[in-house]
């Protein structure tokens, strides 16, 4: 008898599903089996053979928030007027959502174009494939997420000027000598997912570990040999360090560098102005553990690399921060060879990133693309707008003033993203239209929107299936809570209401799921047939190492990266040529003074809540951390008077609030930390709208401020 047979004879589960967490933001992340009763779900536990399973406590809460009584289960329409302190909000028919959305978006085409109604994914990325879809056919170049926003792609950015490729790194593999982790903690957060594991395996193996973080987190005290408690805003300082020690003691492959660098001349020029006595006084980090750093990860190679989608962008020299760290394990040779970091041989056929983004044929992203002249981000970010097909975000309070934007339509907004938050929503408030689908009522955001459609849930989606490098897994959906729709849903009924029945699949979730599998001659009836195991989509051949010599690295087949030069680029042909610097320079952050003695870290993560969701959302969660923390090392609460639990003004040049402190030395001294997305400590009011000049990306992780004891 199973399991199930005999949790039904003893009045238990009458059904199982699958489906996958959405506790953090990638789409789709662990996978999760359910056990359905009369009462609902009433038990889950880690999908078997899932290749990201282990489910952790946010897995857990997604049934508490499913059941949650405050969820959204019917389409809200505002009633009063943008400025009143109560939207007034009123159950509305889908049929009548739909009439007002469409003859919005009918008149706006009429009236201005389609490229004034900008389209949003937020968290989660689950429908990013069908709004970009959706986006497109309505004929708008303005799409835009919250990886544009303030997440991956600054780091992609800087990824494909320097490799032509993007690339967070890789696990080490039996091969790997040495890793460097910088700006992610693994055991919190980050890509792979749930990669601790693995880490501490390597470690055991031997692997060396050098940690690059601010913060004193798990993934340094369990894996560090070595640790660079480096000051916020400094990484191409740190960076231009290790790579002088490197030249200097001739430690560089040296091959390699003559022959696939372009520009490693002016790059040893350059970095000979970064002893590490010189770096140590701008980063913190001693000189002594530079020299130590670089000739652990020179002289142990293969060396790989694990870096943030975010954590070393944050501030107004994102773009060349993130080039400069690129550049250590390329001076090396750890590029594209077993145990360094690889460009994937095969990646899936029809894909052409993560699977969160979309198959580029069911985006549209060529016909995206050939809008490019009508997006709004081509004045103030002329390289991103060339390289990035989403639109860069962070202006749009601007566009909106301008009369560029007379509509928003987002999935998963969330307006504390931004910073000075209060901006966003007030220029988001005085549009013609504006929408939000979302699994719950969140006044931060909703109140400054005229409609509000209910989600459904992990649960209750059948898209996204999930793809995990060449194996798919599809999911066995519950009947949504009133009469909320998944998000693919939601687009697909408003393309087929605008016109386009048959390119939205008549509004047919399964439908447009099996446009896409068919790329890999499968359809979903074949997922469910092939429920826990998924069903691999076999490669033609073995990896291979060293593409950039066989011409498997272009497209066009030619030997060399994917760059204008055929080379990684120590300068950035593509940098020079819209006029900023080639080199990845090293550029002074926000300097501390007598008013403002401390940096602030906003965004460090906690492994239970991810960005702002779900403290009210899920009580268990909530219960671990009720409220905002203010995270401050011992020497500077002692300097302030300050003790753990004491309430605080944290003040930068740009606003202040308060917050409660905890003292700990988690933080460095002369830093100060706390999670964003908090609604009555929303940190992000205290960050200026000051772009980094080539990706767009605030300073989350640059500003100076100071710490009072009320």
């Amino acid at each position: 008898m199973s399991d199930l047979e005999k949790m039904k004879k003893n009045g238990g589960p009458l059904s199982v599903g699958y489906t996958f967490c959405d506790g953090c933001n990638e789409a789709p992340f662990c996978g999760m089996k359910f056990y359905q009763s009369v009462d609902g779900i009433i038990r889950i536990e880690p999908w078997p053979h899932f290749p990201a399973a282990p489910l952790c406590s946010k897995a857990f809460a997604t049934v508490q928030r499913l059941k949650n009584p405050g969820r959204l289960l019917y389409p809200l329409k505002r009633t009063r007027p943008k400025d009143a302190g109560d939207p007034g909000f009123t159950r509305i028919s889908w049929d009548e959502a739909y009439d007002i959305i469409t003859a919005h978006l009918q008149q706006i085409k009429k009236n201005y174009s389609p490229h004034h109604v900008f389209f949003y994914v937020g968290d989660p990325k689950e429908p990013r494939a069908a709004v970009q879809r959706l986006a497109v056919t309505y004929g708008s170049a303005n799409y835009g997420c919250e990886s544009s926003t303030a997440c991956r792609r600054a780091a992609q950015l800087a990824e494909l000027l320097t490799y032509g490729f993007p690339t967070l790194g890789n696990l080490p593999t039996d091969e790997t000598g040495v890793m460097l982790i910088w700006g992610t903690n693994p055991a919190h957060s980050g890509q792979p997912f749930m990669c601790h594991g693995h880490l501490a395996d390597a470690k055991d193996r031997g692997v060396k570990f050098i940690v690059v973080d601010p913060r004193k987190t798990p993934t340094v005290t369990t894996l560090a040999d070595i640790h660079l408690q480096v000051r916020p805003g400094t990484t191409a300082a740190l960076a231009a360090g290790i790579m002088y020690v490197i030249f200097k003691e001739e430690l560089y492959d040296r091959s390699f560098c003559e022959n696939w660098i372009h520009g490693l001349q002016q790059l040893m020029a350059y970095v000979k102005q970064f002893p590490p006595e010189r770096v140590e006084n701008i980063t913190w980090v001693p000189a002594r553990k530079i020299v130590k750093a670089a000739r652990l990860y020179a002289g142990n190679g293969p060396g790989g690399l694990l870096t943030s989608a975010q954590g070393t962008t944050h501030d107004l020299n994102a773009t060349n921060n993130h080039r400069s760290l690129l550049m250590i394990p390329a001076i090396c040779g750890y590029i594209d060879i077993p145990g360094g970091i690889i460009k994937p041989t095969e990646p899936l056929e029809g894909m052409a990133g993560p699977w969160a983004d979309g198959p580029p044929d069911f985006s549209l992203r060529k016909q995206l693309l050939a809008m490019n002249t009508y997006r709004l981000d081509r004045k103030a970010f002329p390289l991103w707008a060339e390289k990035m097909f989403e639109v860069q975000t962070n202006h749009i309070v601007e566009w909106i003033h301008q009369g560029k934007i007379k509509a928003f339509l987002g999935w998963g907004v969330n307006m504390m993203i931004w910073p000075q938050t209060h901006e966003y929503q007030e220029a988001i408030a005085s549009l013609d239209f504006s929408m939000a689908v979302d699994y719950f009522y969140r006044p931060q955001t909703h109140r400054f929107v005229d409609m509000v459609l209910p989600a459904a849930m992990n649960f209750e989606r059948l898209a996204p299936f999930a793809v995990h490098g060449r194996r798919i897994f599809g999911r066995t959906p519950i009947q949504p809570a009133g009469e909320a729709r998944e998000d693919w849903q939601i687009a697909l009924e408003i393309g087929t209401r605008l016109g386009y029945p048959e390119t939205f699949f008549n509004g047919d979730v399964e439908v447009a799921c099996n446009n896409i599998l068919k790329l890999w001659g499968i359809t979903y009836d074949d997922l469910r047939e092939h429920q826990e195991e998924g069903i691999l989509v076999p490669a033609k051949g073995q990896p291979i190492y060293h593409k950039y010599k066989t011409g498997d690295m272009r497209p066009d087949g030619k030997p060399g990266f994917n760059t204008p030069s055929g080379k990684i680029e120590a300068v950035s042909t593509d940098l020079e040529r819209y006029g900023y610097p080639g080199l990845p320079e090293f550029k002074e952050p926000m300097q501390t003074n007598a008013e403002y003695p401390l940096v602030l870290i906003s965004g460090a993560r906690v492994p239970f809540i991810t960005h702002s969701k779900w403290r009210e959302d899920a009580p268990w969660l909530l219960e671990l951390q009720r409220e905002a923390l203010l995270s401050i090392h011992p020497k500077n609460a002692a300097e302030n008077n300050i003790h753990s639990g004491d309430m605080v003004r944290l003040k930068t040049p740009f606003g202040e609030m308060t917050v409660k402190a905890t003292s700990t030395i988690m933080v460095v001294a002369g830093v100060v930390s706390i999670m964003h997305g908090w609604a009555d400590a929303n940190v992000n009011e205290l960050i200026p709208r000051q772009f980094d000049p080539v990706s767009g990306f605030p300073p989350y992780k640059e500003v100076v401020c100071s710490v009072a004891k009320i």
